[in-house]
């Protein structure tokens, strides 16, 4: 039962291995054929099967799944009960934000930075009426105070200056390259946060490569040896079915944390699975 099931899956993926070319850039390695939909597909059960389904992104996961129902019901004329969940509604301004603070921090200290800016500022119109100073220290605990203070700053005057409104909600309605080429034109706002953006606060399919994906994409063969960080987004991109991605990405991302725990990365824990080193 369990190799019927996983031979239809890879079936389905076969069907559906070209739906996630919608990106307008070109392939960077057209020759690298890896990774294969089957490929994909392996890891994602290996990882799922050795780790869980991480619990940090739990959220994120059922905040899809209840938007593919309203979807697909939307489609039926069916009203859609939603899964449990937290029930708080986040903002897509929230998360870029949350995403900015993330950046070379932990997640506890990232988390803890949001709500101390949220807590001295409740609305996005007092911390861009507040001095960068004030800002810097609501979110110290996140690390790189100034650098970051001055990018929310700055996300937020170019949001009034040209929206009228410090709200980023009509990105809702734009294509995936619509809502990169919008949240590119902010200073300080790269392809990973961008690709974090559509993953983790709308619901879109794509694959962010941080430090850790990025070493793993290369030590298994994924990218060339000459790959660099911002070519392998790309090329990962053009290869992983959109139907995995976002499991995908949480699996390894928690599998390259837990290496670096055990000083072992960027050695990964290989075990049993599929992840093995590529030479």
């Amino acid at each position: 039962m369990q190799k019927t099931r996983k031979r239809k899956q890879e079936q389905q993926l076969q069907q559906h291995s070209c739906s996630n070319k919608t990106t307008t850039k070109q392939e960077p390695y057209p020759t690298h054929t890896r990774p294969t939909p089957e490929d994909c597909l392996a890891i994602r059960d290996d990882l799922l099967a050795h780790h869980g389904f991480p619990q940090e992104f739990v959220k994120h996961r059922i905040q899809r799944l209840n938007q593919k129902a309203n979807t697909e019901a939307h489609h039926e004329s069916v009203k859609s009960e939603p899964l449990d969940g937290d029930g708080e509604e986040e903002t897509v301004l929230d998360g870029l934000v949350k995403t900015v603070l993330s950046q070379n921090t932990t997640e506890v200290n990232s988390l803890k930075a949001f709500a101390s800016l949220k807590s001295a500022f409740p609305t996005w119109e007092g911390v861009l009426a507040a001095e960068p100073k004030c800002i810097e220290n609501a979110i110290r605990c996140g690390g790189l105070a100034p650098t970051k203070a001055s990018c929310i700053k700055n996300i937020l005057n170019r949001l009034l200056e040209n929206k009228g409104k410090l709200c980023l909600e009509y990105l809702r309605g734009l294509s995936v390259d619509e809502i990169k080429a919008e949240l590119s034109r902010f200073k300080g706002i790269g392809p990973k946060t961008v690709a974090c953006v559509l993953m983790f606060h709308l619901q879109l399919d794509d694959f962010p490569v941080d430090t850790h994906v990025f070493e793993i994409a290369k030590a298994i063969g994924w990218v060339p040896a000459v790959a660099d960080r911002n070519k392998t987004y790309l090329h990962l991109n053009q290869r992983i079915p959109n139907e995995l991605k976002f499991d995908l990405n949480c699996l390894l991302y928690t599998h390259a944390g837990m290496s670096t725990s055990k000083k072992v990365y960027p050695a990964i824990i290989w075990g049993d699975m599929n992840l093995q080193p590529h030479y």
